[in-house]
């Protein structure tokens, strides 16, 4: 009864921990201007100047629509100050928004010669700090409730892959003589071993788990080079990448070896967790039956696993593909320049984590085999 009383008022005080900083995070976004070098303003009115629709060569429509602002100045010298902004926006609005009343935004204040002439500026962006902490606390408190010890570590072991993803391309950005592929198979490493000991703890069903990804993942890696050596890169369009200063072929196969390790990871310790899971539901399960169930399990998980590599790479490319075919691209090469690449990946990745069905079982029931040894 007391060790009960003691977890019940640790999660209690773990979850009002949690509200306090979840409410003292969101006030702080909504009053944190002065931390910003960049004037922002709030919008205090609105009005609707003028409509136009023009059309192209293509025939695409689209509507313009000019709006009046009206703004307060939160924060630099024009603090406190009336500024007027003029913004225009389309109907489709992939680069533009209509503004409302309360909205905040990034501006740039003209320099008015004369004093008593009213502020006036140009929209440089929209503040969405405080839409985007919301959306991360809601997504903290669903993997903590759902996921409970598990989630808190997740969400740490996310924390640290982020820092380590960025300290890694600080290293590349600023070292001419260090190559991205080799930094970024130093950070699939660490990623491995720290989200799943994070998340799983120190046991063999990890062990397991980070030797097969590893393989899988580099595996996968290896097959892709030796497909692209063998072909000579035909098929593969880098015009994605033309703006880089970076040969393209070492940007893309860093890319996809980090693009791959989730979908690897995600199957490994399902291989892993589901053949410790029988050993542990029935100690004298033999080799053969573990094999088979084994096998039965990748076979359900492949599918789905190839499917959702496949959907995540390729939904990246529908807006593109859609403006292509908007202005008349042939349909050929419109897949051929948006989707070479991305195709790529996803069976770059679907190797990997066909790889890893049959290595994550055979590692498995090999460190399955150590446990029982050592009972």
């Amino acid at each position: 009864m007391n060790k009960f009383k003691k977890v019940v008022s640790n999660h209690i005080f773990l979850y009002a921990f949690l509200g306090v900083c979840f409410i003292s995070s969101v006030i702080f976004v909504n009053h944190n201007h002065s931390f910003y070098d960049d004037p922002i303003v709030e919008v205090i009115e609105t009005s609707l100047k003028d409509k136009e629709e023009v059309v192209d060569s293509f025939n695409n429509k689209d509507l313009l629509t000019t709006q009046g602002i009206i703004a307060k100045v939160k924060n630099g010298d024009h603090k406190g100050e009336i500024i007027h902004l003029t913004n225009k926006y389309s109907l489709s609005g992939a680069y533009d928004q209509e503004n409302h009343v309360g909205n905040e935004l990034f501006v740039s204040i003209d320099a008015n010669k004369a004093k008593s002439s009213q502020l006036t500026g140009t929209i440089a962006g929209v503040k969405r700090d405080t839409h985007v902490l919301i959306v991360a606390w809601i997504f903290v408190f669903v993997l903590l409730i759902v996921g409970k010890r598990q989630g808190f570590f997740s969400i740490v072991s996310l924390a640290v892959n982020a820092i380590l993803i960025s300290v890694v391309l600080d290293i590349f950005m600023h070292s001419s003589n260090v190559s991205l592929l080799f930094i970024c198979g130093i950070s699939v490493i660490l990623f491995t071993v720290i989200s799943l000991l994070l998340v799983n703890g120190f046991n063999e069903k990890t062990f397991a788990a980070i030797v097969s990804t590893l393989l899988g993942t580099f595996f996968s890696l290896l097959i892709t080079f030796l497909v692209m050596w063998l072909t000579k890169e035909k098929g593969l369009r880098y015009e994605e990448m033309q703006f880089l200063t970076s040969p393209p072929q070492m940007v893309f196969m860093a890319g996809l070896l980090i693009g791959s390790l989730g979908a690897v990871m995600d199957v490994a310790i399902t291989m892993s967790s589901s053949i410790f899971g029988l050993y542990e539901e029935k100690r004298d399960i033999s080799v053969k039956a573990l094999q088979a169930s084994g096998m039965e399990i990748g076979k359900d998980i492949m599918g789905t696993m190839t499917n959702i590599l496949f959907f995540a790479y390729i939904s990246g490319s529908i807006p593109m593909l859609i403006l292509y075919l908007m202005n008349d691209f042939p349909f050929g090469i419109t897949l051929s320049i948006n989707l070479s690449l991305e195709m790529a990946r996803a069976l770059a990745g679907g190797i990997g984590i066909v790889l890893t069905i049959p290595i994550g079982l055979y590692i498995s029931i090999f460190f399955v085999n150590r446990k029982r040894a050592r009972l």
